[in-house]
């Protein structure tokens, strides 16, 4: 899939999470979500700071370097806590001054910019970010896999049950994709093991990834991969089958997404 249909999916998923955010009202953008600290409006400003944070790397790069070392800058030496407290404030602070319906005006502004600036790209292309830099296509899918995930969170807070798309596949690939970056982010070597993804979409489209004879495999619901993948679930909580001791290590600390290591929730 190139660049073009890739942003035509990401603005999809933006409006399927608009659709479930227009009609909540102001006691609803205070629910907490199952993040931490993070209210439903918290998950939508994380949207925001990052999406005009991507039309920056795309279109000023200097700009960009410059405020990921102001956000470095911001981060301290401190705690992980302190350290994630010194998060919110830099990307968060700005945000929480509006109202519900300032920031979802906001959000909607920085991301028509989003999509004007990903037209710009070539599918050769290299954006940075926060960490090292990604392919015009995996950059798009990380916006995507953000909207998403992000997301599932408002839809838990809010009681709201989205339908799965075919959109997931994109996640899901990034999800196999990421496999190794869930052990380096952590300091661990990863498995040098092969691996087999087998999952079925929600339209009854069948997707794989990695050898077919592989002896670690991941099977099941393409849904609940992609809700353990961006850690929205504990793999204990969905039917997924997974075989093999690497398997299991994977489906434990998988983390699609960049930044610090963290865990996913504990089972219920």
């Amino acid at each position: 899939m190139n660049t073009e249909e890739l942003n035509r999916d990401l603005t999809a998923e933006q409006q399927a999470l608009d659709d479930v955010l227009a009609p909540l009202t102001d006691e609803q953008w205070s629910l907490q979500t199952p993040s931490p600290r993070w209210s439903v409006a918290d998950q939508v400003a994380h949207l925001t700071y990052f999406d005009r944070a991507a039309v920056t790397a795309m279109g000023d790069p200097d700009a960009f370097t410059a405020e990921v070392e102001a956000l470095i800058g911001a981060l301290g030496t401190g705690s992980a806590a302190d350290s994630a407290e010194a998060m919110d404030r830099h990307t968060l602070e700005q945000y929480r001054v509006l109202t519900p319906a300032e920031l979802l005006a906001t959000w909607r502004r920085g991301r028509s910019q989003l999509s004007d600036a990903a037209m710009s790209l070539d599918d050769g292309d290299r954006v940075p970010w926060f960490g090292p830099s990604m392919s015009s296509r995996s950059f798009l899918t990380a916006r995507l896999m953000e909207v998403w995930a992000h997301g599932q969170d408002v839809c838990d807070a809010v009681g709201v049950a989205r339908e799965p798309t075919a959109r997931l596949a994109h996640i899901a690939r990034l999800g196999f994709l990421t496999r190794g970056w869930s052990y380096v982010n952590r300091g661990m070597d990863a498995p040098v093991t092969e691996l087999r993804v087998q999952l079925d979409g929600p339209g009854g489209e069948r997707w794989t990834f990695g050898p077919e004879h592989a002896a670690q495999q991941v099977t099941g619901d393409a849904e609940e991969f992609c809700l353990v993948v961006t850690q929205r679930r504990h793999v204990d909580d969905t039917s997924l089958r997974v075989v093999g001791d690497d398997a299991l290590g994977w489906m434990t600390q998988a983390q699609a997404f960049a930044g610090p290591p963290t865990d996913p929730p504990v089972p219920t």
